[in-house]
């Protein structure tokens, strides 16, 4: 070992966190796919099986010119966007925030920027520290299917309404078992969830679903709104969403609704983590 290898070896690490946002269309999700004896993917995977946490590490590591890794706040799904994905990562090498800022986006793909970078505490932990995730999904509700933003929306043709569908979700509201909204791939021990907000509403040809909590179940978001379109319209009554909760039947609810409508807000942090007011509490 050199005299540099020995001083990166000695050198304190130095945690960050980032603001991360991605175009989800063209990955295979957020998380790092490994394949047995590989310990990560081939920097230029093919279309359809880049990951934006390998994307996001390769750019890092460049910028520190180290291995970096990095921890994110929630997975998101295969074509899922994200506005404000929180990460953290310890680094051995110091750079300014904007140096890490506009490095890391440098490298990365049109799809991919990193937002804002702010040091924080040891203990602070992207996922761990957070107190609530936020998801917004979006329907184009017309009879023709959309040209422009496809990849950032889902199409219904048949009129909803998005009214009934605000007053069906708040059964919701309150920490529940949501097993009749997660997959049966989730890995999750438990389907108990804090659901502290929903709401449904309207805008010209766009219905939009907002909803947060502590944490969310694997494809629980777009199990909800698949369950909420039937009851939008006019297909089952209002109720029905409360007796899909108390049931906890995945097979009796509704379908899985598309991933291109789905952005990962972002998640919501206690005030003494100071970071940006967009994912404090």
């Amino acid at each position: 070992m050199n005299d540099s290898d020995t001083a990166s070896a000695a050198a304190p690490l130095r945690r960050y966190a980032l603001g991360v946002e991605y175009d989800g269309s063209e990955f295979s999700g957020w998380q790092r796919l490994v394949r047995p004896g590989e310990p990560s993917r081939p920097e230029h995977a093919p279309r359809g099986e880049a990951t934006v946490q390998t994307t996001l590490e390769q750019a890092l590591s460049f910028v520190a010119g180290t291995g970096i890794e990095v921890v994110c706040a929630g997975r998101t799904d295969a074509g899922v966007h994200a506005s404000c994905q929180v990460v953290h990562f310890d680094s051995p090498v110091e750079r300014d925030p904007r140096g890490w800022t506009l490095g890391a986006t440098s490298r990365l793909p049109p799809s991919v920027c990193v937002r804002w970078c702010i040091p924080v505490a040891p203990d602070f932990h992207a996922r761990f520290s957070a107190r609530a995730r936020r998801y917004r999904y979006r329907i184009l509700n017309r009879p023709v299917r959309p040209a422009l933003q496809r990849q950032y929306l889902s199409w219904e043709r048949r009129p909803l309404d998005a009214d009934a569908m605000h007053r069906a979700a708040q059964a919701l509201l309150g920490e529940n078992d949501f097993s009749a909204f997660r997959t049966v791939h989730c890995q999750a021990p438990h389907a108990r969830r804090d659901l502290q907000s929903i709401a449904v509403r309207r805008d010209g040809d766009i219905v939009e679903m907002e909803v947060q909590a502590n944490a969310f179940l694997h494809h629980m978001v777009r199990n909800i709104v698949g369950s909420l379109l039937p009851v939008g319209r006019g297909d089952r009554p209002e109720g029905w969403i409360a007796e899909l909760l108390a049931g906890r039947d995945r097979t009796v609810a509704g379908p899985t609704a598309p991933s291109a409508g789905l952005v990962f807000v972002g998640p919501r942090y206690p005030a003494e983590c100071q970071l940006p007011a967009e994912v404090c509490l």
